[in-house]
C-alpha cells in the first residue's frame, strides 16, 4: 500500500498568511483604509476571518505585517537583505542623493504608497501601531542614513559635533512632509535639492 503523506501545515499556514498580505495590500489600495475590512480581506484572501484573528488583532496589525514584508520582498528582488545598506563610495553628496531618489521612487509607487499612506494615518489616532510603524519600518531605515553620515564625519567630509539625528532629519523630514500634504509632487530633482541644501546650506559660499 503507498504512503500517503500528511498535509504540509506549515506550507498551507505560508500559503494563507501571503494570500492575506496580498489582500490586505490590493484593498486598501482600491476601496482605501477605512473600507477595508477583516471579513473583505479574509474574502479576497480565500481563508475564514477566524484564521486572521488567529494571527493578527486588527486590520491594521494586518496592514503593518503585509508592508513589512512587501519591503522585504522588494529589497530581495534589487538583491538586497535585511541588511542593506546606504553605498558607501566616499562620495557623500552622490550616495545621498542615490538613497534619495530610490526613496522617491518608493514613495510614489502605487503598490507601496496606498499601504504607506493608510498606515501614516493610522499611526497618528492609534498609538500602538505608531509605535510598532516607528520601531519596525522607520527607525532602521532612519539608523542606515545615520550610520553612512557617521562614517562621513569620520572621514571628515561632515563637520564633528554635528547632531546625525538632526542632520539626516534635514533631507528625510522635508521629503516626507511634502509626500504627506502632497504640497508639491516628488521627484529626484527634488530630492537632489534636498540633499545639496542640507550639505551646504542656504548660506552665499
Amino acid at each position: 500500500m503507498a504512503e500517503t503523506k500528511a498535509p504540509d501545515s506549515t506550507r498551507r499556514s505560508e500559503r494563507s498568511r501571503r494570500a492575506i498580505y496580498d489582500a490586505a495590500l490590493a484593498l486598501v489600495a482600491e476601496v482605501g483604509y477605512a473600507k477595508t475590512t477583516i471579513e473583505g480581506i479574509a474574502a479576497r484572501a480565500g481563508v475564514g476571518k477566524q484564521t486572521i484573528y488567529r494571527w493578527w488583532p486588527s486590520k491594521a496589525a494586518v496592514l503593518l505585517e503585509a508592508f513589512l514584508d512587501l519591503g522585504r520582498q522588494a529589497n530581495e528582488a534589487l538583491g538586497g537583505d535585511a541588511d542593506s545598506e546606504i553605498p558607501d563610495t566616499g562620495d557623500l553628496e552622490a550616495d545621498l542623493k542615490f538613497v534619495l531618489r530610490a526613496t522617491v521612487d518608493e514613495m510614489t509607487d502605487p503598490k507601496f504608497e496606498a499601504p504607506s499612506r493608510a498606515l501614516a494615518a493610522e499611526g497618528v489616532v492609534n498609538p500602538e501601531l505608531g509605535a510598532r510603524f516607528v520601531e519596525q519600518l522607520l527607525e532602521p531605515q532612519l539608523q542606515l542614513y545615520a550610520k553612512r553620515l557617521a562614517a562621513a564625519q569620520e572621514a571628515g567630509q561632515v563637520r564633528a559635533g554635528i547632531d546625525l539625528r538632526i542632520a539626516l532629519e534635514l533631507f528625510t523630514g522635508p521629503l516626507a512632509h511634502r509626500w504627506l500634504l502632497r504640497t508639491q509632487p516628488l521627484s529626484h530633482a527634488y530630492a537632489d535639492r534636498l540633499v545639496e541644501y542640507a550639505l551646504y546650506g542656504l548660506a552665499p559660499r
